[in-house]
């Protein structure tokens, strides 16, 4: 027995009994594409699950920065500087010239880093009105290291020599030394007598740091 009889192009027909049903062929078609609407949906729901899961895996990953060291670069040097000037001292008139200049010769300063630095070297002069040589001496940090303590012995710099005053018998320059590219130095003073007799001190007015060895000494 045949349930679904064809009887024409646009119809089906389900004999039952003794009635007669009949389907459009249109409502076939209507029914077809519903179903692959639904299809495309699951699949497209499904594809947007997928995303997202993927997008949160992808959030949940840290990714750490490739850490570069940095080498140290060439041995860093202190500008070079003179300071003339004249000065008017027990009634005469004196010519005070300060020179610095970086010399490769003295041991470098490293700091944390790795970065080295060349030390310097202080040339102080004091002459006569006539041109006559008072006193000429040259100056470095190991001529100071009973002023300083480790730290600055390693890594500090003899940064500074300047001109400061006349003190009666004595002509006053003030000195630093201090660890390269910060604000931490130790003050010095440095007093030439009359006699031509050079007396460094510690300048405890300034020095924030304990004070190590001999306060005074005669050069």
């Amino acid at each position: 027995m045949n349930f679904l009889t064809y009887r024409n192009e646009n119809f089906f027909s389900f004999p039952s009994l003794n009635r007669n049903f009949t389907l459009p062929l249109q409502s076939k078609q209507t029914y077809e594409e519903m179903k692959n609407v639904r299809i495309l949906l699951v699949l497209l729901l499904a594809a947007v699950l997928l995303g997202a899961c993927g997008k949160k895996k992808q959030s949940d990953d840290i990714i750490a920065p490739k850490v570069v060291e940095e080498t140290p670069k060439d041995p860093v040097k202190s500008q070079e500087y003179n300071d003339d000037r004249h000065v008017e001292w027990l009634g005469k008139d004196y010519h005070v010239s300060i020179h610095r200049h970086a010399a490769d010769s003295l041991p470098m300063v490293q700091d944390e880093t790795g970065q080295k630095f060349v030390d310097n070297v202080f040339t102080l002069v004091v002459q006569r009105s006539d041109g006559s040589m008072f006193f000429q001496r040259k100056f470095t940090k190991a001529q100071l290291t009973q002023f300083l303590d480790d730290q600055y012995k390693e890594q500090g710099l003899f940064e500074g020599l300047v001109f400061d005053k006349v003190d009666g018998d004595y002509l006053q320059f003030g000195a630093s030394v201090g660890i390269p590219q910060s604000d931490e130095y130790i003050p010095l003073v440095f007093r030439l007598s009359r006699m031509g007799t050079m007396q460094i001190t510690r300048d405890t007015q300034m020095d924030t740091t304990p004070e190590q060895g001999p306060s005074s000494e005669d050069i």
